[in-house]
């Protein structure tokens, strides 16, 4: 089917570059030091992407560069890292069944590494730092091979030293070896991102010294009073359960727009990235959070989205007014946009402390309206007459194994014979388009209890940071049931490498979705069944920057033979 490309593909062809060729142009890009997302074109956003043709080549070879670069996301200059001088870095265009070369030198005064988030790819290929390989030195040139065994859209940043906060992200597109099941006429990337001038490690220092640093959204004294003449008793038992959780139920987010400019495309709300159609178009929008610590709600006012793809996996179609994008997860949505309007990407954060937006016009400069952002939600006590878990304790009783967003929303529908939309898109929404491989009834359970401390600032997998914990052993072909019990009052993007996890959500197994990134909400559990297919040492983390730099991180080894006691 002929697609306009849209935002994925202008300059960088092999034949394309007249004078010089392909890899010239991209070690030359690396060496370019620009001031990232002001005054940057859509077109230019993604320089160096391959088309998506008939022709594409077996084998793809790309020289990317970790380097310095200055920006001015927040009105003042800073610091960045950058992969080829930009912000989002080069997207990657590949096709499934392609052999891969990936040369990635490190221009930077410290160790760098590249990860190719929900890639399934050799352990010695995955890109993190103490389980494929030490990373990439100063001065050093890295090369990644694998050959590409999926499709869909996906990102790749660095697993190193808080660089993915600096910039060191971007996305991959992969087209699949057959027909695409999604139809449509044109498609756009959507990078969603946060950005602070202050350094990662200042950011946890802050953190460190007060969980709630950067929330200004803190219930006060009036508001206190008020509760207390509405009704006392209740207002009392709240307030103690809150403060033995250490928290404060406007704690949504740990770090906020206090110190986070929120970015789409690398360009501010003010600089208003744009993305075309033409009248008539079908348009395909894949969707990546490659923010450290934000979670987006994300609505294009007057449109409704139906959701084709979760972590690069096709969906059945699933018709939505909203969906939330944890912290590395992506969404594929189709949209159909009329002609002669302008529609707003509406991307508010979860603590509705700030928002990224764009804008799909039929021209450039075209504005639409930006709504208000909706009120701060506050988190609630959700087991009513049970006294809440200390940190570092379990619960009295697991919540539900089928996830759901932190606030409820109902469901209609559009017409008489028009097929339901949801108001906001829910994980128990989605069903796998192609079923499972792997059926059978897992002959193992692995629990992983998500802990941590709010107000000393550390998070935990079953109250152990990875230095003090031993590996899960698992066993290649071994069918594994893996729950997730959140013992916190916080969301943690739980994300294992090396194999997709199929989410337990009240589909039958054979559709359970398959997901890289699961968010796991407070006081819930949920559980996913997994079979490896490759050996090697895994990570397993929550993908939130700060609750993976303090300990919330396992390590799990696949191995060929047969297993030792397993830990």
């Amino acid at each position: 089917m002929p697609r306009h490309p849209g935002s994925l593909g202008f300059l960088a062809t092999p034949t394309g570059l007249a004078s010089i060729d392909r890899r010239q142009f991209l070690r030359m890009s690396a060496g370019f030091s620009v001031l990232s997302g002001v005054g940057l074109r859509s077109q230019e956003l993604w320089a160096f992407v391959e088309p998506a043709d008939e022709d594409f080549a077996e084998a793809v070879e790309y020289d990317l560069a970790v380097g310095h670069l200055g920006v001015s996301f927040s009105g003042d200059s800073a610091e960045a890292r950058a992969i080829n001088g930009m912000i989002p870095g080069p997207l990657l265009r590949l096709k499934e069944g392609q052999d891969v070369i990936l040369r990635v030198t490190n221009n930077l005064d410290e160790t760098t590494s590249l990860h190719w988030h929900g890639l399934l790819v050799p352990f010695d290929m995955d890109g993190v730092p103490g389980f494929s390989y030490s990373g990439i030195e100063p001065g050093e040139t890295f090369t990644y091979r694998f050959r590409v065994r999926q499709s869909g859209t996906y990102w790749y940043h660095s697993h190193s030293g808080g660089q993915e906060q600096r910039g060191v992200y971007a996305p991959i597109v992969i087209d699949p070896a057959g027909d695409d099941p999604v139809e449509f006429d044109r498609e756009h990337v959507i990078v969603l991102s946060d950005w602070t001038d202050e350094k990662p490690m200042e950011v946890l220092r802050n953190l460190k010294g007060n969980g709630g640093y950067y929330n200004y959204g803190k219930r006060t004294l009036p508001g206190f009073v008020k509760d207390l003449f509405d009704d006392a008793g209740a207002a009392i038992r709240d307030r103690d359960m809150w403060g033995r959780m250490r928290m404060d139920p406007t704690d949504l987010a740990d770090v906020s727009g206090a110190t986070y400019t929120f970015l789409l495309n690398g360009q501010t709300a003010e600089q208003n990235w744009t993305g075309l159609f033409c009248a008539g178009e079908r348009v395909r929008l894949r969707i990546v959070n490659a923010a450290a610590m934000t979670y987006f709600d994300l609505k294009i006012p007057g449109l409704t989205m139906t959701v084709v793809q979760a972590d690069g996996q096709d969906v059945e179609p699933v018709a939505v007014e909203e969906l939330q994008i944890a912290t590395a997860e992506t969404y594929d949505v189709v949209v159909e946009p009329e002609a002669g309007q302008a529609y707003t990407i509406f991307a508010q954060t979860l603590d509705r402390s700030g928002f990224a937006r764009g804008t799909l016009s039929e021209r450039e400069g075209a504005e639409a309206h930006v709504p208000a952002r909706s009120p701060r939600p506050l988190r609630k006590m959700p087991m009513a007459g049970h006294e809440m878990p200390m940190a570092g304790h379990e619960m009295p009783t697991a919540a539900t194994n089928m996830p759901t967003n932190p606030v409820a929303h109902a469901e209609h529908v559009v017409g008489p014979a028009s097929r339901t939309v949801h108001a906001k898109l829910e994980y128990a929404h989605l069903r796998a388009l192609s079923p499972n491989v792997d059926v059978r009834e897992p002959t193992k359970t692995v629990v992983f209890r998500l802990t941590g401390d709010m107000e000393r600032y550390f998070w935990t997998l079953n109250d152990k940071k990875l230095s003090d914990s031993d590996p899960i052993r698992l066993q290649v072909g071994e069918r594994v049931r893996i729950q997730f019990v959140n013992e916190t009052m916080m969301e943690h993007p739980m994300h294992l490498h090396g194999v997709f996890m199929e989410l337990q959500n009240g589909q039958d197994r054979a559709h359970a979705p398959r997901k890289h990134t699961i968010s796991v909400n407070p006081l819930e559990t949920v559980e996913a069944h997994v079979t490896y297919e490759v050996a090697g040492p895994w990570a397993l983390h929550c993908h939130l920057l700060y609750h993976m730099a303090t300990g919330m991180f396992a390590r799990v080894e696949v191995t060929d033979g047969p297993l030792a006691e397993n830990t």
